[in-house]
């Protein structure tokens, strides 16, 4: 009412549109709790017969849409540390730094990567076949680098097993990563030894 008394039954759709569209900027999760709070007091007092309009239909909605964003990434130093992190003294340490290869030089999904098999890789010709969605297929050139992460990897620590997928769990169950969170998982304690090496 910009400086005015505030008089309810004056009110207008209009009104409540604006001010939610001109607020200050503010996050989406708290616009999405102040137009929810707005609907809940406008139908509060409709009832009450306060109101004359069904102002609560008038609150427009706040969109927080899938991807709607500029997606989360690391820089390329973030990036350099984190494969570093790795502790490659040790077989699973190995393991992790192939695997954030293949992420961070090929920029394989986490599921293209989980989905790597032994057939997928081409060593003559220094090239892999990534699994990607919708049963498309790519082959990509292998770095020289990645290459031999993976030959040491496949060579000196990857454990007896059934399965015909490079990467496995290092611990009996001896078998393929369930799923792509694995790799979330295995990502997110790279970053945490980056972290305390960073603070060291």
């Amino acid at each position: 009412f910009r400086g005015r008394p505030f008089r309810l039954k004056a009110m207008k759709a209009s009104d409540i549109s604006n001010f939610v569209r001109h607020s200050p900027s503010m996050g989406i999760k708290t616009a999405q709790l102040m137009t929810s709070a707005f609907r809940s007091f406008f139908r509060f007092l409709f009832q009450k017969e306060e109101l004359q309009a069904y102002l609560a239909a008038s609150v427009p909605t706040v969109a927080d849409w899938r991807l709607s964003t500029v997606p989360k990434f690391l820089t390329a130093e973030e990036i350099e540390r984190t494969i570093k992190a790795c502790d490659r003294r040790t077989a699973t340490g190995r393991r992790d730094y192939t695997i954030l290869l293949l992420l961070a030089r090929l920029g394989l999904r986490a599921g293209e990567v989980v989905a790597l098999q032994f057939e997928d890789i081409n060593w003559r010709a220094g090239e892999i076949l990534v699994r990607g969605k919708g049963l498309i297929h790519d082959r990509m050139p292998l770095p020289a680098d990645v290459g031999a992460a993976l030959a040491s990897y496949v060579r000196r620590d990857r454990p007896p097993c059934q399965t015909r997928r490079v990467f496995v769990c290092m611990k009996a169950p001896r078998r393929a990563f369930a799923g792509p969170s694995t790799l979330t998982t295995l990502v997110r304690r790279a970053q945490i030894g980056r972290a305390s090496c960073r603070e060291r």
